[in-house]
Formats: C-alpha cells, sequence, structure tokens
C-alpha cells in the first residue's frame, strides 16, 4: 500500500490524472471510474493526457438509483467530467428498469464479459463514515463474498444503490483511492492507521495493489 498527500485538492487532481494516465496506458484494457464528487476535477485533468482510450472500456463501481440523466447520477458526472471528451466505451447499469436487484443482476452479468480476474485499475472514493463505492458500513452489501454486482438499501438515504461488492473491487489489479477535505481525516485515521475494518479499509486490505492519494486536509490525523 501506497499513501500520497497532495498540498491543495488541485494538485490531487493533477497527480490523480498523472497516475491513472500511467495506470491506464500500461495495458490496461478496463477502468472502474468512481462517483461522487471528488473525482471531478480529476476526470477533467485526465482528459488531456495522452491515454490509449481506444483500448479501454469503462465501467461504475456504483450507481445511485436515479435515472441516468439525473443530477445525482454517478454516470452523468462520469460523461460530463470525462466519457463525452474522450473517445472511449463505457457501459453503465439501466436504472429506468423498474427494480434495482434486476438491473444489478444484469450489469452483473455484463461485467462478467469484460473481465474474468477483475478490472485492471478501479479508482474509488470514501465517504466520511468510511464507504466506499456503495458499501456502506452495516449494509447488506458488505456480507456477499462473491465477486459480483448487487442491489443494496442503504437506510442513511432511505434508498437503493448499486454496487460493486468487495471480492469484485479487491479482484482488481490496482486500485486507487482518492479522498480530500478535512471531513475525511478522522475515518481515515481510523483505517489507515487504527486499522477499524470499515469498508473502504476492508477493500483496500485485500487488494493486491492499492494507492491512496490524499490532499493535506484528508490526511491531517495520520
Amino acid at each position: 500500500m501506497r499513501i500520497e498527500v497532495f498540498d491543495t485538492p488541485e494538485a490531487l487532481a493533477v497527480g490523480a490524472a498523472d497516475l491513472l494516465a500511467d495506470l491506464l496506458s500500461d495495458g490496461a484494457t478496463t477502468f472502474g471510474l468512481a462517483g461522487g464528487s471528488t473525482p471531478t476535477a480529476a476526470y477533467r485533468e485526465l482528459q488531456t493526457r495522452d491515454v490509449p482510450w481506444g483500448r479501454l472500456t469503462c465501467w461504475f463501481p456504483d450507481e445511485r438509483w436515479v435515472p441516468p440523466e439525473d443530477p445525482d447520477a454517478n454516470v452523468l458526472m462520469a460523461r460530463r467530467s470525462l466519457l463525452d471528451h474522450v473517445a472511449v466505451r463505457f457501459i453503465a447499469p439501466d436504472t429506468t428498469l423498474d427494480d434495482p436487484v434486476v438491473a444489478a443482476a444484469i450489469y452483473e452479468t455484463a461485467l462478467d464479459g469484460e473481465f474474468d480476474d477483475g478490472s485492471d485499475v478501479v479508482l474509488l472514493g470514501m465517504g466520511d463514515d468510511g464507504h466506499t463505492a456503495s458499501l456502506f458500513p452495516g449494509t447488506e452489501a458488505l456480507a456477499v463474498d462473491r465477486p459480483g454486482y448487487v442491489a443494496n438499501w442503504v437506510p442513511r438515504f432511505d434508498t437503493w444503490r448499486l454496487t460493486a461488492t468487495v471480492p469484485l473491487l479487491q479482484r482488481a489489479r490496482t486500485v486507487v483511492f482518492l479522498v480530500a477535505g478535512g471531513s475525511k481525516a478522522g475515518v481515515l485515521r481510523r483505517i489507515l492507521v487504527d486499522d477499524e475494518p470499515l469498508p473502504a479499509g476492508v477493500v483496500s486490505a485485500g487488494a493486491a495493489d492499492v494507492t491512496w492519494l490524499l490532499d493535506r486536509d484528508a490526511a491531517a490525523e495520520l
């Protein structure tokens, strides 16, 4: 495991784009895209890097159960900040279906056709409760012990999320966590110093190659 700390969120975005460009140029064919707000600046930086987009397929480690054009949709954020600006293939869960369980199962089948042993590169974020992808503390998806994609009910938000399971994320050749902001400092200490088994830490501990990219505020308690 490696930890890199950057002085500002802007420097973090540049550093993340540089690392991802290197990883994606090293024979990768699949790239899992983190959702949320933190990756946006890094994706915009990544647009300008020399990446072999034509051989890549992008996918989503998690998605919110909202229509694809909803402002909260991870796919909309990723399209606006990266996917609409590069010539890359991407596949996303179909959140227009009636049933999130069915949507997750269909997406799992689609991912099975993209990679056998895990994605080459997966970018993940982390919430201030230690969740990553849509694996929230105390939710049922954390108990799924197979590499797959599931619907996960999240009581904190009273909604469904679609998410890769812990074993699927851990199978990635390389996992990169991107974390910014002082609100994450305490939970980062609990994961990286105290080894508390919060979801992001569980994924990190079981993955083969992990890099944590942090800004100075997020790293304040390490």
